[in-house]
């Protein structure tokens, strides 16, 4: 959770200040709108026992807003209720927004109810915006039988249409669980395509703006996001496929790119429900966040302070396939950076919980190939960085943590998995557990790839990457169960999702079992 510092930071940006642009004194009262400004929905996220983050942004149709914009400051309400129909109101307010912040609105309600329901909605003179529901969480270390959430990634909006966030609006689910490719910088080959960005490659901050709002327009999406509150992490495509730090695959220098991963990081926070704005180039989005005493929830940061690739290739430095490569074996490599590592070793040995869920925007699991020349590695997931898996796993066991699962995205597969502090081997015991939940709709791997994967990976139990889908987590103190729901490729709008399979967890033994 975070600390009293670190709140006070994000109360000062968020009331304050809009990313260095001065706060207008004077907004518009009432605007009449030609078109919904509410065209891009609502949302909530990082649900407290007390709290919950709302989120919308001011964009008509035909209007996208740039900083450049002409339209002037607008004064937006927002209210809470306690009931669907809308007559128990519990809290409301008003926000000036204006183009420097793309018209974007973040309010943290607090003093709410823990373990409630809530309905909410924003006005701006004659129009108002569909109604969202958020839901808070436990008090702190409150009983609580049952959690249920969805874990999503990986959206491209070429590969086809959201038919899972169609059915996670449509769930009973207390949370959306979020790990990374909310949006997609690059195009694919138009013969792939089920519809298109029709833009260039973003760079700047208007085109990466322009591209959350592309994706935010898309009805499933908005319906996920107004049923649920989400919580969040990112992986590389927010801002470029296989950055690492302060470094991109392609050669331009760090100066340069920083200034990309700014505009990136700040249309990123400008579309969705959170409160710590970025300063820059930086942008903490690793939190923990407490389920009573059933889960606490960890989103890591595995992009912004991990180590470079190793055995990089020096023209173009972006993961791929490495055999022999002595850099692995490097101690100080790191995917989370020291400070998160610490943060989390000290969280999880501290945590009282029952079950510690560690979402994270990668496979964590090994799925090296042997080959004819040897084991290959890729270098942009976990076996890219073995030295910090293995202290993160050897620091679960030695602090005899239990019930930890890992939850993952990136891949394009679906995965369910035992982690060893040493992977594959027998004779190392399996500390933990992991599910990765597939792709809402990016290209993923062939079943024969995957039988090679598993059959040179002894610690994973299931692997498919030919459909598309999420995975729906339900977890009582007995066990965490973890259903794949998918639906062939390429995901087409009128596609319907089923089982594709069922594992749990069961509590007080680490490792995967089929359901």
């Amino acid at each position: 959770m975070l600390n009293r510092r670190e709140l006070n930071r994000a109360a000062f940006w968020l009331a304050l200040s809009a990313w260095a642009v001065p706060l207008p004194v004077r907004a518009q009262e009432a605007p009449r709108w030609r078109a919904d400004p509410f065209g891009l929905g609502v949302a909530s996220g990082m649900p407290r026992p007390d709290s919950v983050l709302l989120w919308t942004r001011l964009a008509p149709p035909g209007e996208e807003v740039a900083e450049r914009d002409a339209r002037a400051p607008c004064k937006v309400r927002w209210e809470v209720f306690a009931d669907e129909a809308l007559r128990q109101r519990v809290a409301q307010g008003e926000q000036i927004t204006h183009a420097g912040r793309a018209f974007s609105v973040h309010v943290q309600v607090n003093g709410l109810a823990p373990q409630r329901t809530y309905w909410y909605r924003f006005s701006c003179g004659d129009a108002v915006s569909r109604v969202g529901r958020a839901r808070t969480a436990p008090a702190a270390g409150a009983p609580v039988r049952r959690l249920r959430l969805a874990l999503a990634s990986c959206q491209h909006y070429e590969y086809g249409y959201y038919v899972a966030h169609r059915e996670i609006a449509g769930r009973d689910l207390d949370a959306v669980v979020f790990v990374g490719d909310y949006i997609y910088e690059g195009s694919i080959n138009a013969a792939n395509a089920q519809r298109r960005h029709d833009a260039p490659m973003p760079h700047g901050l208007d085109e990466y703006r322009a591209r959350h709002a592309l994706y935010k327009r898309d009805p499933d999406l908005q319906a996920a996001h107004a049923a649920h509150p989400w919580i969040l992490t990112w992986d590389d495509h927010e801002v470029v496929n296989d950055y690492a730090a302060d470094r991109e695959p392609a050669p331009t220098g760090t100066e340069q790119f920083l200034r990309r991963r700014a505009a990136a990081y700040r249309a990123y926070f400008e579309h969705m429900p959170l409160a710590l704005a970025p300063e820059g180039a930086d942008m903490r989005i690793h939190d923990r966040f407490a389920w009573g005493d059933l889960a606490d929830i960890w989103t890591l940061d595995c992009r912004q302070y991990r180590s470079h690739h190793a055995c990089g290739d020096p023209q173009m430095s972006h993961g791929r396939m490495v055999t022999d490569c002595a850099q692995l074996a490097d101690p100080a490599r790191t995917m989370l950076g020291a400070a998160q590592e610490r943060w989390l070793a000290e969280g999880l040995s501290a945590s009282t919980a029952r079950w510690k869920l560690l979402a994270q925007s990668t496979q964590v699991s090994s799925t090296s190939i042997e080959a004819p020349k040897g084991r290959q590695n890729w270098t942009d997931a976990w076996d890219g960085y073995p030295m910090a898996r293995q202290r993160l796993l050897q620091g679960i066991a030695d602090a005899k943590v239990h019930n930890v699962v890992a939850l993952g995205g990136d891949v394009h597969r679906f995965v369910a998995a035992d982690l060893r502090v040493v992977p594959n081997d027998a004779g190392s015991p399996v500390v933990a557990s992991e599910f990765v939940g597939g792709s809402v709709t990016s290209r993923g791997a062939s079943r024969a790839a995957m039988a090679k994967m598993q059959q040179d990976n002894a610690d994973i139990a299931h692997a498919r990457g030919d459909e598309r889908g999420y995975a729906l987590l339900d977890i009582d103190r007995e066990a965490a169960r973890c259903e794949f729901r998918a639906t062939p490729h390429p995901a087409v709008k009128d596609a319907a999702l089923s089982r594709q399979a069922l594992f749990a967890v069961e509590a007080g033994r680490a490792g995967v079992v089929a359901g």
